[in-house]
Parts: structure tokens; sequence; C-alpha cells
């Protein structure tokens, strides 16, 4: 591993503070190659140390053990990667299996392409992940709450099909294929109270599927009767329409939404809600630093809702019309 280490460090040797432009994070890097080096020579020195580096609690709501699980986690998977990062996006992918390190590098915001390739242990927080089916842009209640499918042929959701729902599909598919239409609208029926619906796919045929209420991680977009509210919705709609969603799943909110993290398309779906300006960064419930600060350069350029002097909080308006 010390080897892995010198070849990045041989070249950059220790991260330096540039004069010439503003500092990326704690280790005052500018240049994303130094940044690289940077996470290589503190990953080095946890081997010999057990010390994690000075200053990282100031950008993590961690304890001092959780840090150190997680350089641990870093320097094993910076061990089996062949060959070590070294690009701010080959960091960034081992980074991106802990939590607050991106920011404390300087390392770029990773828009994870591919969220099945990152395992559920590696994320703290994410009880599991789902890919949907194409979603329908009827689906999309508003700027920050969607409804999706999920093929319950995925192996989490196949172990928990309650019997009674596959019996009543199975009976549903053998109705219609003797035209027992009316029997079979029944069983859909009792499918779809049960949070499961029959969904015809791209070749015709029949996929059981169940649904899932889906609450963007993170954003709050403003209502549908609000300012922006019509545009906010249209641009999620647009974003994921027709698309086959990956979701991390964190918590049930109050309202029984999956609270989570979307991906589309190489496409981070709330990085892009705030950066064009249609959602809010909801402070209460998330502190991401990214968060703030794309909604910071949407507020600064002017786009979407912050073209509004004075644009209402959604929280607020809420709160104002308690029957919403």
């Amino acid at each position: 591993m010390g080897n892995a280490f010198r070849f990045l460090l041989g070249d950059c040797g220790k991260p330096q503070k540039s004069s010439s432009s503003q500092s990326l994070g704690p280790h005052g890097v500018t240049s994303v190659t130094v940044s690289v080096s940077a996470l290589a020579h503190d990953i080095l020195n946890f081997d010999i140390t057990s010390q994690v580096p000075d200053g990282l609690s100031r950008h993590v709501a961690s304890s001092r053990k959780a840090q150190t699980n997680w350089y641990r986690k870093l320097s094993a998977a910076w061990k089996e990667a062949k060959p070590p990062p070294k690009t701010p996006e080959g960091a960034a992918r081992l980074v991106i299996l802990t939590t607050g390190l991106l920011t404390f590098y300087g390392l770029p915001n990773l828009e994870i392409s591919d969220a099945s390739e990152i395992p559920v242990s590696s994320l703290p927080g994410v009880q599991f992940k789902m890919e949907t089916l194409p979603v329908d842009p009827r689906a999309v209640a508003d700027g920050d709450t969607i409804t999706v499918y999920v093929n319950t042929t995925d192996p989490r959701e196949s172990s928990i099909v309650p019997s009674r729902i596959i019996e009543a599909a199975v009976n549903r598919a053998n109705a219609r294929s003797v035209r027992d239409f009316k029997t079979a609208d029944s069983l859909h029926k009792i499918i779809i109270e049960a949070g499961y619906r029959v969904i015809q796919g791209s070749n015709h045929q029949e996929i059981l599927a169940r649904k899932y209420r889906i609450r963007l991680r993170g954003i709050d977009a403003p209502e549908n009767s609000m300012p922006y509210g019509k545009e906010s919705k249209d641009e999620l709609t647009k974003l994921v329409q027709g698309k086959c969603l990956q979701i991390l799943v964190y918590e049930e909110d109050q309202y029984g939404r999956s609270v989570g993290d979307i991906y589309c398309d190489s496409i981070f779906v709330q990085e892009k809600m705030l950066k064009t300006g249609f959602a809010w960064h909801y402070t209460a419930y998330d502190k991401r630093p990214e968060f703030a600060q794309w909604e910071k350069s949407a507020r600064l350029a002017r786009r979407g809702l912050w073209a509004a002097s004075n644009p209402e909080k959604p929280w607020d308006y809420r709160r104002n019309n308690p029957r919403l």
C-alpha cells in the first residue's frame, strides 16, 4: 500500500496552499489533483498512527469513533483499488462511501450515474436501494414528491410480497385469459388497495409492481398553489418522466412516504432541482453543505423562483395554510 500512496505523493508532495485562488477546503487545496494527494497522504498517516485528520469534526457531525471507522474503510478500499485513484472522480468514488469527506478534501461532488454500484452497508443512514420502473409523468405530485413502482421480481421485493397478492395476480391473469374482465378488475382492486399494481411492460407483458411514494430528501419545493409551484412540478416531471430511477431510501416520513436521494441518467435529481432554482434546501432536515451551495448559486443567478425578490418559503406557506 505504501507504494500506491508514494506514487501519488511523488508528483505532488504534501498539499500546498495556493495564493492565486480561493481555498476549497481545510487542507487549503485549490488544485483537485492536489486534493487527491491530500487524501492519499491522510490515509497513509491513518495507517501509521490510527489518527484521523485534525479539523474533520468541523465538517461531519459524527463521533471520533465513527470517523475512525470511515478511514478504516477508506484504507481498505484504497488497498483493493488496482490501480489506486489518480483523479478526483476516482477518489470521490471511494470517498462517497463515507459522509462529509468530499467537502473536507475539496473533491468534486460526484454525480453517481449508477447508484446500484454502491453497497448500502457503506452508506450511513441508507435503509435500502430501489430501482424503479419507468415513471409516469402523472405520478409527479409536485416539485419534491413522486410516486414510483418497483418490479416485485427485485430480490428485496420478492421476499416481502404477501402470498395473497401473488395469488390475486395469478388469478387475475387467468380471468383475463378467458375474458372475465369483471373478475379481473375486482382482483386488481384488491391488489391496488394493498399497495401494488399490475403494470404493462414495454414488451406488453404484465408486471406485478409495488407502489412507493417518494419524498426527495433535503429539498422543499413550492406547493402547487404557490408562485413557481407549477414550474417546479414541470421541472421534476421533465427530469424523471419515462425514466427508470435509482433511489437510496433513508427513512419513512409521517405521511408514509419514503425519503430518499434520486439518481437518473447520470443526474442527481435534487442537485438539478436546486441548481435550476425550483426548490429550496430544506435545512430543517438536511445539513449537506453542497445543497446550500447549489441553492446559493441559483439564488445569485436569479434562476427559477429566485427571480422573485422575496419568494415565500414553502414551510411558511404551509404553516399559514394548515389545510394543505
